[in-house]
């Protein structure tokens, strides 16, 4: 298969289709039509792996650009030291993966569907950020071999400007490292870049993210 797609109905996320090798015309047509037939459009992202500026294969059958994302890693560091002002709670009941999903909801402007985080999956864990017991925002740690991936970092707008993302990632920074993890992943805005390079992580490359045209 050249490509993959993971779909959850009533979500606006994951919803993506990942190529498997470099595309051309006939992948691209494929995908296409099996984007046609969901009901939800996925996101494409895309990697330019190949140095071959292939994204405007892309371009050139009604895909537009959505949004763009740096991919980062940092190299474990020694333990850092955290603020004792914040702790993470994993989700582990229905009635914290809803309130999990409205905080996310309102930290980044789409929706996740609670339902994702009811899929067992020992690799992959949730959490609600805590400043005593007020939630100011939500995080995903996946762990796969010796890589541990930071995903959905946010903080509620009230919550902003208050040092708490960088907090969360110094918790999470040293999770990975209690873990073992040799390496620490993430995908960030241009936003957020600041933040990552001040904790170390360095930028590696571009992630296009595709969205197919709809009239």
């Amino acid at each position: 298969m050249n490509f993959d797609y993971s779909l959850i109905k009533n979500s606006e996320w994951p919803n993506r289709l990942w190529f498997h090798q470099e595309i051309n015309k006939d992948i691209i047509t494929l995908a296409k039509e099996k984007i046609i037939t969901c009901s939800t459009n996925l996101t494409i992202p895309y990697w330019n792996i190949y140095n071959s500026n292939s994204f405007e294969i892309l371009e050139q059958y009604g895909f537009h650009l959505k949004f763009e994302q740096i991919g980062m890693s940092l190299k474990t560091p020694d333990l850092i030291t955290e603020l004792n002002t914040l702790n993470l709670k994993e989700v582990s009941n229905e009635k914290e993966a809803q309130q999990w999903s409205i905080l996310f909801s309102k930290s980044f402007g789409y929706y996740i569907n609670p339902i994702l985080l009811k899929t067992p999956n020992r690799n992959t864990n949730f959490y609600i950020a805590y400043d005593k017991d007020e939630a100011v925002g939500t995080t995903i740690l996946h762990t796969t071999n010796k890589v541990a991936g930071i995903h959905a970092l946010g903080i509620i707008p009230q919550q902003r400007r208050k040092g708490y993302a960088e907090q969360i990632m110094k918790l999470l920074i040293n999770q990975s490292i209690e873990a073992n993890s040799d390496y620490i992943t993430l995908q960030s805005s241009n936003m957020g870049k600041g933040l990552y390079l001040k904790l170390g992580f360095k930028e590696q490359f571009i992630i296009k993210n595709y969205a197919l045209q709809t009239v």
